[in-house]
């Protein structure tokens, strides 16, 4: 390309260059809108003056069809930069922007020579520092294309100094002079501000390519992992903590509650944060199933209902966002065959997928029977994916140009587990998607040939129970762990069900407890401890201290061998974050056996 003067473009691409004429064709169309809009004041400066306006109003009317004109144009363009290569957008449309440009320049000059003849000095000088100032703006804005600003820079300053010429008398030629020196720094800030775009330009391909080659790269390198890591490290110990003290504080305060009005707060609550721990616990889950642990069960499940219950944990994300989150789907019950489990995981994953990467619009979910078959499918109005990524867009650890631009955060895992939670369903999957105006994800179920049934009116999974307190318990507890806000946690849980609580965070302070007379009927400790000491050897210590005393395990790590060799030695081990309703039931049956 020729068009880049006085710098040289031969590390420019041709996508780097449209990027260029871009910024260069959006200030050319602001410039014409808000040109009218500067002839306005002087258009009423002439007619306090007692002069002729016509030609001034003329002028002002023409720029508007013009402004008006040139935005249709720019339409146009965008439209044609999407449906063709950046060579021919650039061959058709830079000869043509230029002679805009061009004549854009002619006609902002041209107020100064068509406003009617008098011998106002303020008024032409006034003039005079309008159009410099119009152009000294134009100057950094449109110099990313220096052949299109050099056009417009000529013409305007050109005319601008026959406008002093012929207007000025006594003072005509100081004024030429001082346009003429500041027309020069213009031109010279323009060459300055040109090139500094293009060592932007420059900047920016090459921070892409060394940003594709480390993906690549990155890509090469983790390919070996087992899936199985992937999903470890999502659910990792540290999440699991806060979910767990969040359920034992919401059972309490349910517990100690005598409030009926706060109730249905306290239900919807409790609700969210179980939908949570459903998250957890099916990530826990699909590890054991990658490890070869657990086998996937195919079975008939409802889909209509699975969709109720996991639209829940997005209603809020998109109410916050300012995005609609919808859902179709036929008047009876569908029934789909595949893994509860997986199909739940997947659905989760897709819609978070597309909130994450939707801007504006919506997500619309739907469930669409196809003869024998069934289509669950994720529609979003997103950022959608290029053409060249779409073949990757399933890979692990793979994420698309548009995604680290919206969202940096995040392992490039969802769709990764999406395809293989379908893998080892032996379904299809699939996606379509156009850039910058969104995508569809969809899996393809197989239906059960069973009885249809009416869509009963709740769903028929992770519907809210009425709440009711559980029954009084008596005993004490101690607990070995060293987060505080869980401890916390254990302590307003089992005391409002009349347990006496102590914490403690090390072997030291569970056997100085011990010590100092407090007799617990019930030990239950955490394996990972910031002390480095290992929970299950601690829990062994003081069962063989207190050989009457009922004792777990509860941990929110997983795949852990240290737990593993726990549960083949016949200790109780419980996952974090642990139901509290699992905990009463077995603190009632500990309590009878005692």
């Amino acid at each position: 390309m020729k068009w880049i003067a006085d710098v040289d473009n031969s590390a420019i691409s041709s996508r780097a260059q449209i990027r260029l004429l871009n910024n260069t064709f959006i200030r050319l169309v602001f410039s014409f809108t808000a040109v009218p809009f500067v002839g306005i004041p002087f258009a009423i400066w002439i007619y306090w003056l007692g002069g002729n306006t016509g030609p001034t109003l003329v002028w002002i009317v023409i720029y508007l069809l013009c402004a008006g004109l040139i935005r249709i144009w720019h339409r146009r363009y965008l439209r044609e930069i999407k449906e063709n290569n950046a060579d021919d957008v650039l061959r058709r449309w830079l000869p043509n922007l230029n002679k805009v440009a061009f004549a854009h320049g002619m006609g902002i000059s041209s107020l100064y020579l068509i406003t009617p003849q008098n011998q106002n000095f303020d008024f032409f000088l006034l003039l005079n520092i309008s159009i410099a100032a119009i152009v000294a703006a134009n100057a950094t804005h449109l110099t990313p294309v220096i052949s299109t600003f050099k056009r417009f820079f000529f013409s305007s300053w050109g005319f601008l100094n026959l406008g002093i010429i012929w207007r000025m008398d006594d003072v005509m030629l100081i004024v030429l002079m001082l346009n003429l020196l500041y027309g020069f720094a213009i031109y010279r800030h323009a060459l300055t501000s040109h090139a500094f775009f293009i060592q932007q330009a420059r900047l920016e391909e090459e921070s892409a390519r060394l940003a594709e080659q480390f993906r690549q790269a990155k890509e090469e390198a983790e390919q070996a992992l087992r899936d199985k890591n992937q999903f470890l490290t999502t659910a990792s110990h540290d999440l699991r903590q806060p979910v767990h003290a969040m359920g034992f504080l919401i059972e309490a305060i349910i517990h100690k509650n005598s409030n009926d009005a706060l109730m249905p707060q306290l239900l919807d609550l409790q609700q969210s944060v179980r939908s949570v721990q459903l998250m957890f616990n099916s990530l826990l889950d699909l590890s054991k199933i990658e490890s070869g642990n657990m086998m996937t069960t195919t079975t008939h499940v409802d889909i209509g209902a699975l969709l109720d219950s996991v639209i829940t944990l997005f209603r809020e994300e998109a109410k916050s966002r300012g995005l609609k989150l919808r859902t179709w789907r036929p008047g009876r019950r569908i029934y789909v065959m595949g893994d509860p489990l997986l199909v739940r995981q997947s659905l989760i994953n897709l819609i978070q997928n597309a909130l994450r990467y939707t801007p504006r619009g919506g997500v619309l979910v739907a469930i669409r029977p196809r003869g024998e078959a069934c289509l669950l499918e994720v529609w979003d109005t997103g950022v959608g994916i290029a053409d060249d990524e779409k073949n990757k867009i399933f890979s692990p650890y793979y994420r698309p140009e548009l995604a680290w631009k919206i969202d940096s955060a995040g392992h490039g895992l969802g769709l990764a587990v999406v395809a293989r939670c379908a893998k080892l369903m032996n379904v299809t999957y699939g996606m379509q998607s156009i850039e910058d105006k969104g995508s569809r994800f969809w899996m393809r179920f197989q239906q059960h040939q069973g009885e249809s049934k009416a869509l009963d009116p709740t769903p028929a999974i992770d519907a809210v129970v009425p709440v009711t307190r559980r029954a009084s318990l008596r005993g004490s507890c101690l607990v070995v762990d060293d987060d505080p806000l869980v401890t916390s946690a254990w302590e307003s849980l089992m005391s409002s069900w009349g347990i006496v609580v102590r914490c403690a965070a090390s072997a030291e302070e569970a056997f100085a407890i011990v010590d100092g007379g407090f007799t617990p009927s019930v030990v239950l400790c955490d394996q990972r401890l910031r002390s480095g000491e290992s929970g299950f050897e601690i829990l062994k210590a003081l069962l063989e201290r207190l050989p009457k005393v009922s004792g777990a395990m509860v941990s929110g790590e997983f795949n852990s061998p240290v737990l593993r060799d726990a549960e083949e030695e016949g200790y109780l081990v419980l996952r974090k974050p642990l139901e509290p309703a699992t905990l009463h039931a077995l603190l009632t049956q500990w309590s009878a056996s005692q």
